[in-house]
């Protein structure tokens, strides 16, 4: 389940909870970021776009979504790196399945009782509040101080009824459910933690500083990462020393669990220091009548309800995903079929793209949208909205046909090195792949509802795409064991693909025409591109033994990288030579603001 932002029954976002199947599903209320300004929406007689529009997004704004976009990148990297070796620790075995779905609740509780407030409600609220004399000192103390007390109570409440909240959100059973209990008292109290995390970025986001934010989660992989690689070195690896429900000890659980949860308050904690910078000389302060949380409060009750009905149906699809290991412990024989741990980690890939792209030029232009929603600009609004969406899917397009043809690399790598399990990963990473340019339109298209403090309309949104997801995700609990989480991930893909049709039907009679035109026929050519260096990529896999079983692709995880750094760069290499020769403006105001950054770190001569 940002960061945003496990199971992705939708995401960790990319600074917050994990990305998970939750936030794959509904991308449009997991990582929501509202802005400020109540205004009245646009006829068809006002400008379309501005002159302005031409252009993609600001320069300022290019820089800063680049500098989100290379700490994002950076915890992604780590992130991999940890699902590489969590794999390579528990791969192909029903306790990985077991540790995937209780590692998934923390991120749906929070997301479902907590996220949508803080990260959909507070930033308008803190960006009007920076305005008073104290600097919204006053009010950003009183908001704390209540977050802070009203995360312990929630962890505490879930704490005690981890057995019950664990039966029903899982289809675990017998030795199996005790074990995903176990898990859940190591992994629940990252609730408060994703809360105190998602808090302190918000006070960071509406002061216009988003590195720490951004950069926080590498603290957070870093710990998890050391983790895993003590459990590897005391406990051995699942190839090893197989690991099964009976084996398991209560240390394992510490370096397991344990370390996964120290992670996330180490990525919590190093946010204390920059909000400190901000010379706010912030303190624990009661009394919350009159301090201006009620405005917050109004569009919460919205966001709220948004949260609850997207992620309470989150809870069936955890129970379709867990079938497949469900069981009554012992025996590890539903091993090879394809469980949560598979759709993870396939929805950890998928989600990749959204992450560091549309989601560090969403935080950024948010602020934009705000500002113009603010001054009832509502062109600037339609501007910042076009732009966002055409430099967002020049490289969401790319993303989604390469994630297609480097599937089987991909499912190597996380798959511990098991041909079987990097199978099953690639085949469920291929469907979902095909979703990912749909996932980040939908979110960015969600964010100007926010951005005008209307939670309202998302919420009709998200009652809708619920009852899609959960209608596919009960079609594919019908099917064979072995096929479920290949239904759901299709599930997924349908869900990401209808959410901007029904979002832009909503936005078209709010915002007017805001350049649709422009921007598919701008998404027509990064795919045409994009299916060119496609089929490039899928005629140089073949070179390294990729459509045979057994080949040099298949062989180990050192193989998969070479084929996945090699096959990758030529494609990426390719679809930005066609994009330059289509002058494709996108790729400029892309890639522009990362070259600057290098060149400024390169020694003069």
């Amino acid at each position: 389940m940002s960061n945003e932002e496990r199971v992705n029954i939708p995401p960790k976002p990319t600074a917050a909870p994990r990305v998970s199947l939750l936030q794959t599903i509904a991308p449009s209320n997991m990582e929501t970021m509202p802005q400020s300004a109540m205004q009245a929406p646009p006829t068809q007689s006002q400008p379309v776009v501005s002159q302005q529009s031409k252009n993609t997004i600001p320069s300022s704004a290019a820089r800063s979504s680049a500098s989100m976009a290379i700490g994002t990148l950076a915890s992604r990297i780590l992130g991999f790196i940890k699902a590489i070796v969590l794999g390579i620790a528990i791969a192909n075995s029903t306790v990985g399945n077991i540790f995937e779905g209780a590692n998934y609740l923390p991120n749906l509780i929070f997301l479902m009782l907590a996220g949508g407030l803080f990260n959909a409600v507070l930033i308008p609220q803190i960006a009007k509040a920076s305005k008073q004399p104290d600097k919204g000192t006053d009010f950003i103390s009183r908001l704390l101080t209540l977050g802070v007390i009203g995360l312990l109570a929630l962890t505490s409440v879930v704490m005690l009824l981890a057995a019950p909240i664990m039966g029903l959100s899982t289809s675990f059973t017998g030795k199996n459910l005790e074990l995903a209990i176990t898990f859940g008292l190591f992994l629940l109290p990252q609730i408060f933690f994703y809360g105190l995390f998602s808090l302190l970025g918000q006070v960071l986001n509406a002061h216009n500083s988003f590195k720490a934010y951004a950069w926080a989660p590498v603290v957070n992989n870093v710990v998890a990462i050391a983790g895993l690689l003590v459990f590897i070195l005391v406990a051995g690896s699942a190839t090893t020393s197989p690991h099964t429900v009976d084996n398991w000890t209560a240390g394992q659980t510490w370096m397991l669990a344990g370390t996964a949860t120290l992670g996330i308050v180490a990525q919590s904690a190093v946010l204390l220091l920059p909000v400190h910078r901000l010379g706010l000389n912030l303190r624990p302060k009661f009394g919350w009548k009159d301090s201006g949380l009620g405005a917050a409060a109004k569009v919460a009750v919205w966001t709220m309800g948004t949260m609850v009905i997207g992620n309470l149906s989150f809870i069936i699809i955890l129970r379709v995903a867990t079938i497949p290991a469900g069981g009554d412990g012992g025996a590890d024989s539903d091993a090879t079929i394809p469980g949560i741990l598979v759709l993870n980690r396939a929805t950890e890939l998928y989600i990749m793209p959204h992450s560091i792209i549309a989601l560090s030029i969403a935080t950024v232009m948010f602020t934009a949208m705000s500002h113009a929603a603010a001054s009832r600009d509502m062109s600037g609004l339609r501007t910042s909205l076009a732009g966002a969406l055409r430099t967002t899917g020049m490289a969401t397009v790319f993303a989604g046909i390469a994630l297609v043809v480097l599937s089987g690399p991909f499912g190597m790598l996380f798959g511990g090195g098991t041909e079987t399990v990097g199978r099953h990963i690639a085949i469920t990473l291929s469907i979902l792949a095909i979703g990912a340019p749909f996932y980040s339109i939908n979110f960015i298209l969600n964010r100007v509802f926010y951005a005008q403090e209307n939670a309202k309309t998302p919420f009709i949104i998200q009652c809708i795409m619920v009852c899609i997801g959960l209608g596919g995700a009960l079609l594919a609990s019908l099917l064979p064991q072995e096929f479920i989480i290949y239904g759901l991930a299709a599930s997924y893909t349908v869900s990401n693909v209808l959410g901007p049709v029904v979002s832009h039907l909503f936005l078209r009679a709010k915002l007017g025409d805001y350049g649709g035109g422009l921007i598919v026929r701008a998404h027509m050519r990064f795919l045409a591109a994009a299916l060119a260096a496609g089929i490039v990529g899928e005629l140089t896999l073949m070179l390294f033994g990729g459509t045979v079983a057994g080949g040099f692709m298949w062989s180990s995880i050192p193989a998969a990288a070479v084929t996945l750094a090699v096959v990758g760069t030529i494609m990426a290499v390719v679809y930005i030579m066609i994009l330059k020769r289509m002058r494709v403006h996108e790729v400029d105001a892309l890639l522009n603001p990362l070259i600057s950054k290098v060149r400024s770190r390169l020694p003069s001569r």
